[in-house]
C-alpha cells in the first residue's frame, strides 16, 4: 500500500477505534491490528499528531499502580471520519472507472 495512503488510513482507523469508548495505546494497537498492521512506533506519533489537530484528547488514569494514558475522540475527530468516508466514496468511483466497471465518474 502507498505510504501516504496508509498513513491517512491509519489515522482514521485509530480515530474509529475510539468511537465507542476512550482507550489506551496497547488496546488501540490490538483493535486496529484486526484490519491493518500497526506498531507502537507508528501509533504514538499518530496519537500525538491527532492530539495536535484536536481530533483526540488524552488524560492520565492510574491503573494497577501505573499511570495509563487514555485517548478520547473529539467532535473534530468524528468530523474527520465523516470527511474520510465521503472522500472514500469518491475514490471508489475512481477505482471502478480504472477497472473499467463504470464509465461515470
Amino acid at each position: 500500500m502507498d505510504k501516504q495512503l496508509k498513513r491517512g488510513v491509519l489515522d482514521i482507523c485509530v480515530l474509529s477505534s475510539l468511537q465507542e469508548n476512550p482507550s489506551y495505546g496497547y488496546k488501540i494497537i490490538k483493535d486496529v491490528s484486526s484490519c491493518i498492521e500497526i506498531s507502537e512506533s507508528t501509533l504514538y506519533p499518530i496519537l500525538k499528531r491527532l492530539e495536535a489537530m484536536e481530533c483526540v484528547v488524552s488524560n492520565k488514569v492510574e491503573h494497577n499502580g501505573r499511570i495509563r494514558k487514555y485517548y478520547s475522540i473529539t467532535a473534530t475527530g468524528k468530523l474527520r471520519i465523516d470527511d474520510f468516508l465521503l472522500e472514500w466514496e469518491k475514490l471508489m468511483d475512481i477505482y471502478q472507472f480504472i477497472k473499467g466497471e463504470n464509465g461515470n465518474v
